[in-house]
């Protein structure tokens, strides 16, 4: 895997690594270097070479920094000319770092990275001010798909239905879409698809070649019955199992949920390492299996499955206990 190496002025480049972590889960070989008031070019190329050095694979390393010709493009510059396949792009921001995150799941190479991350970062520059230019024109509008079209058989094809209250992340982004294969990832909720911010952090998150949206339950239900959507293979990913019995309520065809992550918070208890679950949980996930939905209990696709049966036992107990 190429390594990243997040090099700029002051604090920004722990700041948005840790932003890029809170999107796209934690990433190995990717290091933040700052370049402090009181540093010199040197003791910068020292702390980016001891960055480099913990990488597993040395070879192929892409520097993404702050300015064009400051002081971090510089030292990163003086390296890249002694090592061919090193690559440098300027103008970090979060979208760029997404994009470079998601391309280096199929891309081997520094350089082939570096090309495709640019009309990402550029595209994420953007001002409620709007320009002439960036007025909609009938032909950029024109392709949307009339109303009653059918498209395949017609049937939106679900090809995996996640619980995850991290919604979409590395994990979902890597393991899960290539064990699953989906063309759209599609976060259902009603207040993330409030949320401008999540949206958009979303959409931007979503690995080469699949897009992502945000939809509440409302909007899944319509697509799932709309025939346009025939050609669409789906991977849904909601925060909670409430959302998920909402959605098969409203006719929404799940018969298999994967139950990844539920994040711990208080009147929960841990059924085990990454799910917690508080009583409304545990009668959600009873609803769903009296409507025969099958339960698939792991975090990504290596993983053995576990027994909701089992876990649901415990969490019933442990809530018992901690009434007492």
């Amino acid at each position: 895997m190429v390594g990243i190496i997040l090099a700029t002025h002051g604090e920004f480049a722990e700041g948005i690594l840790q932003s890029g972590t809170m999107i796209f889960g934690e990433q190995e070989n990717v290091k933040a270097v700052t370049l402090h008031p009181s540093d010199g070019p040197d003791s910068l190329k020292e702390r980016m070479l001891a960055a480099i050095a913990t990488f597993e694979n040395q070879d192929e390393v892409l520097f993404l920094v702050d300015l064009w010709g400051g002081t971090p493009f510089n030292q990163a510059n003086n390296l890249c000319g002694q090592h061919s396949n090193w690559a440098i792009v300027a103008g970090l921001n979060l979208p760029m770092l997404i994009e470079a995150y998601s391309a280096r799941l199929s891309c081997e190479s520094a350089k082939e990275i570096a090309a495709s991350i640019l009309s990402a970062a550029q595209e994420g520059i953007r001002a409620t001010v709007e320009s002439a230019s960036s007025t909609p024109t009938t032909n950029q509008t024109s392709n949307t798909i009339p109303e009653g079209t059918v498209l395949g058989d017609g049937k939106m094809k679900i090809v995996l239905a996640r619980v995850d209250s991290r919604l979409l992340h590395g994990q979902v982004a890597t393991a899960w879409t290539k064990s699953t294969n989906p063309n759209r990832i599609i976060v259902v909720s009603d207040s993330v698809a409030k949320d401008d911010l999540r949206k958009k952090l979303i959409e931007e998150a979503a690995p080469p070649g699949v897009k992502a949206n945000v939809v509440p339950i409302k909007k899944i239900i319509e697509v799932s019955r709309d025939p346009r959507f025939g050609n669409t293979k789906a991977l849904l990913l909601f925060e909670n199992p409430q959302d998920v019995l909402r959605t098969i309520e409203g006719g929404v065809d799940i018969n298999v949920v994967n139950v990844g992550s539920m994040a711990h918070s208080v009147g929960k208890v841990m059924v085990n390492k990454v799910l917690s679950m508080n009583s409304d949980d545990v009668d959600t996930f009873e609803k769903l299996k009296a409507k025969n939905v099958k339960f698939d209990v792991r975090k990504v696709p290596n993983d053995s499955t576990s027994n909701m049966d089992e876990l649901l036992k415990k969490a019933k107990e442990d809530l018992a206990e901690q009434k007492n």
